[in-house]
């Protein structure tokens, strides 16, 4: 696997994986911090229920 910051490898037993250090995790943080990572969907309450209590799956748009 690739740090996601500097793109060197990362082995699987390092304590700070995804990332291969812990300045590549802080500069990761600081990135959600000012903002330059963004969650992509705007969330609704339902993205925080479990699968089952959801309920079947219906797709986004006008009900008719």
């Amino acid at each position: 696997m690739r740090c996601p910051i500097c793109k060197k490898e990362v082995a699987f037993d390092n304590p700070e994986m995804p990332f291969c250090s812990e300045r590549c995790r802080l500069i990761d943080l600081g990135n959600w911090a000012t903002e330059k990572y963004v969650i992509s969907t705007p969330l609704r309450s339902t993205d925080f229920l479990e699968e089952d209590e959801r309920g079947p799956e219906r797709p986004e748009g006008p009900e008719e």
